[in-house]
């Protein structure tokens, strides 16, 4: 079943891509192996050739013998591990290459006048793990099966009496932990290769059990940070096992998003200890059960010449691209508290704009208060990417009793009762979490405190979507809040919105941040927080004083004009109007944002295509231009040639961060 495959992150593996990493890991090592054990026996038949005794003859004949014994024991004796191996599917295709390889020697051996041997490799060469039983035994019925087509295929008998033997080799059990808690060990075996589970580690508690999760991250605690991908173990694990020469070569599977954030720590302790010497970066998979960007990673004990997406390269970093390694890059102290994360409301906390006009239209609640104080606007991703939806959140002051918050009496009413597709209560949800859910399940479940302190001080703030096509960035005005696929910028300054909207800071947000699918992800942790400023407008100093700078005019000049540019074509002024919200907002100092309306039927048609990303998408010269005049000025602040490559800009700013950071 793909659907219930899809919820365990177990995935069906197309035959293209496990024959990329089988070829990596098998079929190339042994190959070459091959290609020096035939160099050793056409080197002695030349010695038989060309000797001038009988004595001679013979012992080079014996040398081409022992050299061709020496890799047919080598071939026969190579074990292969898959420690996820769901039906099989690594095991088959690697079971046919060995198989292959050995009938290619024996072909050519005999080509060079050495007696053909008969076919040994078998199933007993491939080893799995699976925790489901019926995947288990279908593995060991498939690699049968491939044991005897591949006979039919080359003329052989297949076997029989019986056709089918046990296959002890493939187990059923957990592969990264034991049932007492112990971890769990792999058989020793030259190649290990698969394509592990994929489960976030947000949804690991979920899907595995509080318990077990624990204590798989328990026996990981010294190696990989806490909240890490699942699919991280079994890098570790291959990792060690390669380290410790229980294993040559891995090549495994991942999502695309191992080689970022928290995941990252497990590619860096594979560079360090074992490298990678071939991987595809981000590989489309669109098949029953999946539809992600994936990672095929290949690392050895011994170092190998290194080959990235297909093209050769001197070595392969840890974030799997190649030349400048920006995973040197640290956090940078004047980048520290200048991004934040939206709210996560984890619960029923936003309603349609009608709903929330209704209710603040309703007369005044029991204590005295109306409906007006506790709802704001309220945006996310899709409201900055596409056309703002008019979502609005119920926002009760935070620390409010019980009591005092079901005053308020539609809001909470709707917070209460309202349920998710399973039935169950914000309520009941929040009490599943334990200490995690904080004591008031009528509040967001990370209300930002810090976060809402910094935009209220200032007249407008700066967001980006944390996943987006495009780095786009927007301003927001309290009281609007944004959501937790929001990052927040709480800076109202021109020159700010420039330098985070020029290339430099999307080229680096690009390889720093991770992927979702086809939407790159920031990250305040790990692109914000590392990306260094131009000298004297780092996020620590304040906007006046870096206002003063020289090049500072031109940037805070070319972001202005660049928003107002989008503004006049996202809301032109023939097809929309502007209206003032049904209702003041209560605090002083702050008004709610006016009401963007379209004219008319068509209005409404033509503006619903109108989207950044469609903009961007399209990207006309206007906008180009725009952007041009931002990219030039920022580039004048770093004391950079406008026409600097991304490359170069890049390369320049690891050294500006790793100089930053040393001083720090």
């Amino acid at each position: 079943d793909p659907d219930k495959r899809s919820q365990l992150g177990a995935h069906y593996t197309d035959r293209e891509k496990i024959g990329r990493l089988v070829e990596a890991a098998i079929e190339r090592p042994l190959l070459r192996e091959w290609n020096a054990v035939k160099a050793e026996i056409l080197a002695a038949d030349d010695r038989a050739t060309s000797a001038k005794n009988a004595r001679a003859k013979n012992a080079a004949r014996l040398e081409m013998r022992k050299a061709y014994q020496r890799f047919l024991d080598r071939i026969r004796s190579f074990r292969v591990l898959d420690p996820a191996c769901g039906s099989g599917n690594f095991l088959y295709v690697s079971l046919l290459a060995l198989k292959d390889l050995e009938l290619r020697a024996s072909v050519e051996a005999e080509a060079l006048g050495l007696p053909r041997e008969f076919n040994q490799v078998g199933p007993e060469a491939v080893h799995g793990i699976e925790i489901n039983p019926y995947a288990a035994e279908l593995a060991r019925v498939s690699v049968w099966i491939g044991h005897i087509q591949w006979a039919r295929r080359n003329g052989l008998p297949p076997p029989a009496n019986p056709v089918l033997r046990p296959l002890e080799t493939i187990e059923c059990r957990d592969a990264i932990i034991n049932p007492d808690g112990t971890p769990a060990s792999w058989p020793k075996a030259h190649a290990i290769v698969g394509n592990p589970p994929y489960l976030g580690a947000k949804l690991m508690k979920r899907m595995l059990g509080v318990e077990k999760t624990e204590a798989i991250r328990t026996i990981y605690a010294d190696r990989l940070p806490g909240f890490t991908d699942l699919v991280c173990y079994w890098f570790e694990n291959a990792r060690s096992m390669v380290e410790a020469g229980l294993a040559d070569r891995a090549a495994l599977v991942a999502t695309n998003s191992i080689r970022k954030n928290t995941n990252l720590p497990v590619l860096r302790r594979i560079v360090a200890t074992t490298p990678i010497f071939e991987a595809w970066s981000e590989e489309r998979w669109t098949i029953d059960g999946a539809n992600v960007d994936v990672s095929l990673i290949c690392f050895a004990r011994s170092p190998e010449p290194a080959r990235l997406n297909g093209q050769e390269v001197s070595s392969i970093n840890a974030d799997l691209t190649a030349g400048f390694n920006l995973t040197m890059a640290h956090s940078l102290r004047e980048n520290r508290k200048g991004a934040f994360l939206g709210i996560q409301k984890s619960g029923p906390f936003d309603v349609s704009g009608t709903v929330a006009r209704n209710w603040m239209q309703e007369p005044a609640n029991p204590n005295g208060r109306t409906n007006a104080e506790i709802l704001k606007p309220y945006w996310n991703g899709d409201d900055l990417t596409g056309r703002p939806r008019d979502m609005w959140l119920i926002d009760l002051p935070l620390g409010l009793a019980r009591a005092d918050a079901s005053l308020f009496v539609l809001p909470f009413q709707h917070v209460a009762t309202t349920t998710d597709e399973e039935g169950r209560s914000v309520e009941e949800l929040r009490a599943a979490l334990g200490e995690r859910a904080g004591p008031r399940w009528w509040e967001p479940h990370w209300p930002r405190k810090d976060m809402r302190s910094r935009i209220q001080k200032i007249p407008r703030y700066i967001v980006t979507p944390e996943t987006a096509q495009h780095r786009l960035f927007v301003w927001l005005s309290y009281p609007v809040l944004p959501d937790k696929n929001l990052i927040v910028i709480p800076r109202d300054d021109d020159l700010m919105f420039g330098l985070l909207h020029s290339r430099f800071h999307a080229a680096w947000s690009l390889r720093k941040g991770s992927d979702l699918q086809d939407r790159p992800r920031y990250t305040h942790t790990t692109t914000f927080a590392t990306y260094p400023f131009p000298e004297g407008m780092t996020p620590d100093v304040p906007a006046n004083t870096a206002l003063a700078l020289p090049s500072a005019p031109a940037i805070g000049e070319a972001a202005a004009n660049l928003d107002r540019l989008r503004n006049a074509w996202l809301y032109p002024s023939d097809l929309i109007r502007f209206s003032p919200e049904i209702v003041e907002f209560p605090e002083e100092g702050w008004a709610f944002p006016e009401r963007v309306e379209p004219v008319d039927d068509r209005a409404s048609r033509l503006l619903t295509a109108r989207t950044l990303t469609a903009l961007y998408n399209e990207c006309p010269e206007w906008l180009s231009e725009a952007h041009r005049a931002l990219d030039d000025a920022v580039a004048a602040a770093y004391g950079w040639p406008a026409t600097i490559s991304n490359d170069d800009a890049l390369a320049a700013l690891l050294a500006l961060n790793l100089e930053r950071s040393k001083a720090n």
